[in-house]
């Protein structure tokens, strides 16, 4: 099992999430499917990804609305995802999120997308295994800034790095 902090050994499983970790549920509806191969689409995966990290924070009471408010936001610098199956229409998906690393002004996040066969195949698959790199910035000066120590508290982190970490794991 994965703990707070960490992306265990992979590939999870859904009962194998951290207690810190999010979890959303959808299902895949033919507007989601590419044109040409029926199966969900890029775009909709990235999508999934962001949408997970995007209801975390609301979850955790850090809208996208309060942030903005506060003159900050988190921005993508990058996305990493492997695509290890395919998802159809009907598919249930299960998608959790949890972070795995933090500095001073960035959190690296794990992402991870299972699906339900429509079919009504018993159990989960493992469709997508994302990490991503957000970065906490400044909307008035549009440069990373420091994240506040109640945020990380809120989303279950408990070391806060200090001034000259250049990264902290979570002990």
């Amino acid at each position: 099992m994965a703990t707070c902090g960490t992306r265990g050994d992979l590939p999870l499983m859904p009962d194998e999430l951290p207690a810190c970790a999010f979890r959303l549920t959808r299902t895949v509806t033919v507007e989601q499917l590419s044109a040409l191969v029926p199966h969900a689409n890029n775009v909709q995966i990235v999508g999934w990804i962001d949408e997970a990290a995007r209801a975390h924070g609301d979850a955790s009471g850090l809208t996208r609305e309060r942030m903005h408010s506060e003159g900050r936001m988190w921005f993508v610098a990058r996305h990493e995802i492997d695509y290890v199956a395919e998802s159809f229409a009907g598919d249930e998906i299960l998608v959790g999120t949890w972070l795995t690393g933090v500095t001073k002004t960035t959190a690296t996040r794990a992402t991870m997308a299972w699906r339900r066969p429509a079919s009504g195949t018993p159990g989960w698959e493992l469709a997508v295994d994302a990490r991503s790199r957000w970065v906490h910035m400044s909307l008035g000066t549009r440069r990373p800034t420091r994240i506040p120590a109640a945020d990380l508290h809120i989303y279950g982190w408990a070391h806060v790095p200090g001034p000259d970490r250049a990264h902290a794991s979570n002990p």
